[in-house]
């Protein structure tokens, strides 16, 4: 997965997806659903134990047609994990008794419709994540900061694309980069201090800290379209440089202000448990 495919939220439960752009479909965790509809503590040993039943009763092969594609894990890294289409995702959903399967059809239906719509409009996929931030008690402002930051992500990614960075563990590896540089913090750092599992860090970031991401990330983009800087050491580099430009303008103005730019604060739920504001001054 990436970032321009974030999971999707179904009853406050999280579902992996990927868009296969070649054959214009949506695939899903199949494990994630599993979770949904059974409430299993073990939903991975449910799945493997229906894939066995639902063969031996009904003469199908579950595992046929489902298909193995790396998604981000609970801890952060890249696992395979079995995916399925929308029509494969109904056909295991009618396999297993729930009252949640049948919302859960029309949700999925839902958003392959949604997703043919931002294919001829993309202007609606934009509307529809300013009604989903405005929902959950987003300003204004931070609404269009966070699209601002995501304009400027998609150019800094369009750039490392045709320059031979390719590997979706290679984008991880150089966003980690400039992540570190200007914050002082990993990635899966800063999502541990914010309390978050599969969110998407940037949902739950600060003004301050989506302006400090943005800065980090148009000044490595501008260094590194100045040295024509192509493959991972040379964009690495870049990285590093442009993420202690943001540093240094953060530092100044934690000086100023007295105030951390790195928090805790994030957008969760009330009932969940909020890490409180971290020392970010300590150098490295």
């Amino acid at each position: 997965m990436t970032d321009d495919q974030p999971p999707i939220v179904f009853e406050n439960q999280t579902i992996r997806r990927h868009f296969d752009e070649s054959e214009e479909k949506w695939y899903f965790s199949v494990i994630d659903v599993v979770a949904i509809l059974t409430g299993s503590v073990n939903p991975r040993d449910y799945w493997f134990k229906m894939k066995i039943r639902v063969s031996n009763d009904d003469g199908i092969q579950l595992s046929t047609i489902c298909r193995q594609l790396k998604m981000k894990a609970p801890d952060g890294k890249m696992r395979e994990t079995d995916c399925a289409d929308v029509e494969s995702l109904l056909r295991i959903i009618q396999s297993i008794p729930s009252p949640k399967a049948e919302p859960l059809k029309q949700w999925l239906a839902k958003i392959g419709y949604e997703r043919i719509q931002d294919i001829s409009d993309p202007s609606l996929s934009l509307d529809r994540a300013r009604e989903f931030w405005k929902k959950h008690g987003r300003s204004e402002k931070w609404i269009q900061q966070r699209m601002m930051g995501q304009e400027t992500r998609n150019k800094l990614t369009d750039y490392w694309k045709d320059h031979e960075i390719t590997k979706e563990n290679e984008f991880a590896i150089l966003t980690n980069i400039i992540h570190q540089e200007w914050s002082d913090i990993s990635v899966k750092d800063h999502k541990e201090i914010k309390g978050l599992k599969t969110q998407n860090l940037r949902d739950h970031m600060s003004e301050a800290e989506l302006i400090f991401t943005a800065l980090a990330e148009l000044s490595t983009r501008q260094i590194a379209e100045s040295e024509n800087a192509t493959g991972m050491t040379e964009n690495a580099e870049a990285g590093r440089t442009g993420g202690k430009i943001a540093k240094k303008a953060r530092l100044e103005l934690e000086e100023k202000t007295g105030k951390n730019v790195v928090t805790g604060e994030n957008f969760l739920p009330p009932n969940k448990n909020v890490k409180q504001i971290i020392d970010t001054d300590k150098e490295k």
